[in-house]
């Protein structure tokens, strides 16, 4: 999961490290301070401009405490912070398993979007227009869907993929 949050207003970083010992900030290398969390387990990105980024959440609704969490640190560190932070989740990675044997030779056929080059890659991947996410589809049934905005629009772009493969005869059962 990643997500972004804007709190409108310039930051002093070096006051972020005066605070807080375990934060890393080397802007010889990158603009961005690291500040993370141990619960929930993520990373945030804090910028001077007041952007910041959070990697590593499970959900959505942990991105958006981890960023929350945040803020109320650097407030009780005696950083000035003015309004709340705009959160936008921006990427969502899921993973997932269709339980099935997946045709990819005829899945690339099948589906439009598609690319298929098992010398190079041994997955399928399926550019779905709506949800707009990419599906990583691996002939064990295997999945990785990212690009979705929601933990909703990745339950609906692979429920839609399942359709679609049992629509089309692509996916394959095997006796237990």
């Amino acid at each position: 999961m990643v997500a972004s949050a804007n709190l409108h207003q310039k930051i002093d970083l070096n006051a972020i490290v005066a605070s807080f010992k375990d934060v890393e900030y080397k802007p010889n290398e990158f603009p961005g301070l690291v500040f993370r969390l141990k619960k929930p387990k993520t990373a945030l990105l804090i910028f001077s401009s007041g952007k910041m980024v959070c990697t590593g959440a499970k959900s959505e609704k942990a991105a958006i405490r981890a960023v929350k969490s945040v803020v109320k640190k650097l407030k009780k560190a005696g950083i000035v912070i003015k309004g709340k932070p705009d959160i936008k989740i921006q990427n969502i990675v899921a993973s997932g398993d269709l339980h099935g044997e997946i045709d990819l030779e005829r899945a690339q056929l099948e589906l439009e979007d598609t690319m298929y080059e098992p010398e190079q890659f041994p997955g399928l991947i399926y550019r779905m227009k709506d949800p707009k996410v990419v599906i990583l589809l691996f002939a064990s049934g295997k999945l990785v869907c990212t690009g979705g905005k929601s933990e909703e629009q990745v339950h609906e772009a692979v429920k839609k993929l399942h359709t679609i493969l049992e629509e089309k005869d692509l996916i394959y059962y095997p006796e237990e």
